[in-house]
């Protein structure tokens, strides 16, 4: 007896194609970002990226541009709600349509305790890595609305999902980014606009140097992450392109961890 088949009724390669489609990735010119916008570049999206050095991130379109895909690169501070608003409005006027931000750019001038931590590292870190996001969602957000159509992903870090030692400003900015995450999940939701988080361990990046390279600090890590060893750029990339995906049509509100098992 012929038992039968029902037809898969859609193609996963299409689901994970972005030909056509307006990305914007934020803090751009080099480390996880740069890994993304390539990312994304390369399965078709049209990436608009910034940062707020004009030199690297010209690098990096033409890295883009001459290799693998479109890159246009805008110089913004993305913390700066003039700078957004100008970004935004070329945005508009160049392109029509944003379909996906991407979230990531971050600071961190302070490591060690909070009761030493000045009032001015606590108004850098909350302003970049917390007022940054929110202002950039708040105008893509509005863009997408009006589309009925969208994707927003906040790059946070298993930080904000337990503290390390002497990171504890930084840790509260990304646990202030995975809440940005879930309310505008439940805000935007209804109006077909997904919102979601990337939490990565450890990442070898020019951010992350002085942890790499501290040999007890590192070393600490290494042993406690069920992998043995901390994430390159672009082992975050599968992650961001899943959750800008047509396959994660249905992932709204998520908190995805990529630390090598650390926080298991």
């Amino acid at each position: 007896m012929a038992i039968e088949t029902t037809p898969l009724s859609y193609s996963i390669r299409e689901k994970i194609n972005f030909d056509g489609r307006i990305a914007l990735i934020t803090g751009a010119s080099r480390g996880i970002g740069k890994a993304i916008a390539c990312g994304l570049a390369e399965l078709g999206a049209h990436v608009i990226i910034t940062a707020r050095n004009a030199e690297p991130l010209e690098d990096t379109a033409n890295e883009i541009n001459s290799t693998i895909g479109k890159a246009t690169p805008i110089v913004c501070h993305s913390a700066r709600s003039k700078d957004i608003s100008i970004l935004f409005e070329r945005i508009q006027n160049d392109f029509g349509r944003l379909d996906i931000l991407v979230n990531n750019s971050a600071t961190n001038p302070y490591f060690g305790p909070i009761l030493e931590a000045p009032e001015t590292v606590l108004d850098k870190t909350f302003e970049v890595n917390c007022k940054g996001y929110f202002l950039m969602s708040q105008q893509a957000g509005k863009m997408m609305v009006s589309q009925g159509k969208g994707v927003i992903i906040n790059m946070a870090s298993i930080e904000g999902l337990s503290p390390s030692p002497f990171m504890g400003i930084y840790s509260m900015t990304k646990s202030a980014v995975i809440m940005l995450t879930k309310v505008l999940a439940r805000e935007l939701g209804p109006a077909g606009v997904r919102c979601n988080a990337v939490c990565p361990g450890l990442t070898e990046t020019r951010f992350a140097s002085v942890l790499v390279d501290t040999p007890e600090i590192h070393e600490r890590y290494v042993q406690t992450t069920p992998l043995g060893r901390h994430a390159q750029p672009d082992e975050i990339v599968g992650a961001v392109i899943y959750l800008a995906s047509d396959s994660a049509s249905y992932t709204n509100g998520a908190i995805l961890v990529c630390d090598g098992g650390k926080t298991a």
